[in-house]
């Protein structure tokens, strides 16, 4: 019986809840046809701040504020706002030579979250489009959020982040393409979800808010973009979700640098499965907590425990010899892992590079759980 719930909870997890969305949207979809918000005319386009929140990013500057530039969004609705945490390279005196930036800095480094706090009191928009420094958005990534917002109960957007292929080679080519492959489903489930009802979460790359429902996250935070998104949904507004609007960046360095975003990104699941419990019962709102213990808490607590369970359990009936139906399962089982090693294919790898870090996520969890502050991943 352990075996069998182990296998079930895995295979729901990471597969079974994809296709049971895609069931539901069908038969969703069947009794009423989805409604798409029609784009406002530009007068018509909401004031917005696009903030980003910079710590020691000499090195993008010029780019960042190329990619800007292009936006096609109203000059006159839109302030472009950098807050620079403890900077203490040459990102300020770059950013001064761009006079339609307003800069916000603060000579301690706390953290993304506090930078994103100290930002917001300088804030007098009602939108608040968050991007990384180092993330380019495509042209007409600002109105399609803006058009999502014309539905009032919409208080989050979640951009789709997208990994560039286009790096030098070798092994930060390899990382990039199982990135972009893991990406390209995390954003697929995030369609659904939203379609469905909402998306379960942002990501920091790319995602905006609707300040009058805006919460502010704890400032030891390690996924403050997910906890702001997740606060308003539970708030009651949607998080709706767009691939018409994203943010490019490059994959990680290399799997060592891989390892660290993944370490904290796991850290901070568990950290906010903590936080939004209560998110969990499905007396406060079915569906949120259908979608949100499917998608993300199994993910970051019981699905990897059940994978590695999974070993032991299934060597125990092989040696007891409980029947052939476990004897190909522990066959089936080395042979994935060995698959894993060699690293083909390369999704299978990931899976378990991924599921590993849950567990090193833990002990970081414990050594950065007063703080907001992480180290950046190096990308190629």
């Amino acid at each position: 019986m352990a075996f069998w719930c182990c296998l079930a909870l895995v295979t729901y997890t990471y597969v079974g809840y994809g296709a049971l969305l895609w069931l539901l949207l069908k038969a969703k979809n069947r009794l009423r046809p989805p409604e798409t918000p029609s784009m406002p005319e530009e007068a018509d386009m909401p004031v917005m701040t696009l903030m980003i929140t910079a710590w020691n990013e000499q090195d993008v500057v010029e780019e960042k504020m190329e990619n800007i530039r292009a936006l096609d969004y109203p000059r006159d609705r839109l302030t472009v706002m950098w807050v620079t945490d403890g900077s203490d390279d040459g990102t300020n005196d770059l950013l001064r030579h761009y006079p339609e930036v307003k800069l916000v800095y603060s000579p301690e480094r706390r953290g993304k979250a506090a930078a994103m706090k100290h930002g917001l009191q300088e804030n007098k928009a009602p939108i608040v489009v968050f991007t990384d420094a180092n993330t380019m958005m495509n042209r007409e990534a600002l109105k399609e959020i803006g058009r999502l917002f014309v539905d009032p109960r919409v208080g989050c957007v979640s951009g789709e982040k997208r990994v560039s292929p286009k790096v030098a080679g070798g092994e930060s080519k390899e990382v990039a393409l199982d990135e972009g492959l893991y990406w390209k489903y995390e954003s697929t489930l995030k369609r659904w979800d939203s379609q469905l009802y909402s998306a379960m979460g942002a990501a920091g790359e790319l995602f905006a808010v609707r300040m009058s429902c805006y919460e502010e996250a704890p400032s030891n935070a390690l996924l403050d973009d997910f906890m702001i998104s997740m606060l308003i949904l539970r708030r009651g507004y949607r998080i709706a979700y767009t691939a018409d609007a994203y943010a490019v960046e490059n994959g990680s360095a290399n799997m060592e640098e891989e390892g660290k975003r993944k370490r904290r990104i796991a850290a901070g699941g568990l950290q906010s499965c903590w936080w939004l419990r209560g998110m969990m019962n499905p007396f406060n709102n079915p569906i949120v907590a259908f979608q949100f213990v499917s998608h993300r808490v199994l993910r970051w607590t019981m699905a990897p425990v059940a994978l590695l369970a999974l070993i032991p359990i299934n060597v125990a009936l092989v040696m007891t010899n409980a029947g052939w139906i476990y004897t190909l399962g522990w066959v089936l089982q080395v042979f994935f892992y060995l698959a894993a090693i060699v690293g083909k294919p390369r999704a299978v790898r990931y899976f378990i590079f991924m599921n590993m870090n849950v567990f090193r996520g833990v002990a970081y969890l414990w050594t950065h759980r007063k703080s907001g502050t992480w180290e950046k991943s190096r990308r190629a």
